[in-house]
């Protein structure tokens, strides 16, 4: 993979090949939340002032993926784009909207909760009130359509996925893995440790747009019991 390191910003930027047709710009090597708003920044001002030829724009944790026509654009010619808009980025706030998600935990939700709990030493109470308290960005949307990356999961709750992934997880589970929490948006094989679902629905094709959450949102979990879970 190619490299192309320009300098004339704080962080110095990495435009990378990704085959003939895509490009990689990555605006810093750790995961937190002062990256990912400039990868959210840059995210907006590129969708703002489109360039011909740009196809699709993928924002992640700390890069954005940008496909395009090499017929109608150059990677040279996308760089130096990009290299505008970082120029202007400015300092302005990304979406910020704060969403909450009720979720039902543990039972036949939350399988897992009782060993995310002993794990870490603590009561399921605990580990629902803790994993309520926090505020969670998304950081961003993948794996599957309108699944949601939200950090940051408090350490107190960090837990290994499991050593054998399921083949089917509800859509609306709610799960930890390692040191991040999130939401499996439509049912779907994987490895997170369970420990409740939401009744929302985070992806639906027909919906404009189709997933409910979006990279720079906020998140709360609200607990809720068995009744109210059928009834949302």
């Amino acid at each position: 993979m190619t490299e192309i390191v320009t300098k004339p910003f704080g962080t110095a930027p990495r435009f990378n090949h990704c085959g003939e047709t895509a490009l990689s710009v990555e605006l810093g090597d750790t995961i937190d939340l002062e990256t990912n708003r400039r990868v959210r920044r840059l995210f907006g001002k590129m969708r703002e002032n489109p360039l011909h030829g740009v196809l699709s724009i993928n924002p992640t944790y700390r890069s954005l993926f940008i496909q395009y026509d090499p017929w109608e654009c150059s990677f040279e010619k996308l760089v130096l784009h990009l290299e505008d808009m970082l120029r202007h980025e400015g300092d302005d706030e990304p979406e910020d909207r704060t969403v909450e998600i009720p979720v039902c935990y543990g039972g036949e939700f939350g399988p897992d909760l009782p060993f995310v709990a002993s794990h870490n030493g603590l009561t399921i109470k605990e580990v629902i009130g803790i994993h309520c308290a926090a505020l969670y960005h998304v950081f961003m949307i993948g794996f599957t359509p309108g699944f949601p990356y939200l950090g940051s999961l408090d350490s107190r709750l960090f837990t290994p996925r499991r050593d054998t992934p399921r083949i089917r997880v509800p859509a609306g589970s709610v799960g930890i893995a390692d040191q991040q929490t999130g939401i499996y948006s439509v049912e779907s094989p994987g490895g997170w440790q369970i420990i409740g679902r939401s009744p929302l629905k985070f992806f639906d094709p027909h919906d404009d747009p189709p997933t409910l959450l979006r990279a720079g949102m906020k998140i709360r979990f609200r607990p809720i019991n068995k009744d109210e879970y059928s009834l949302t």
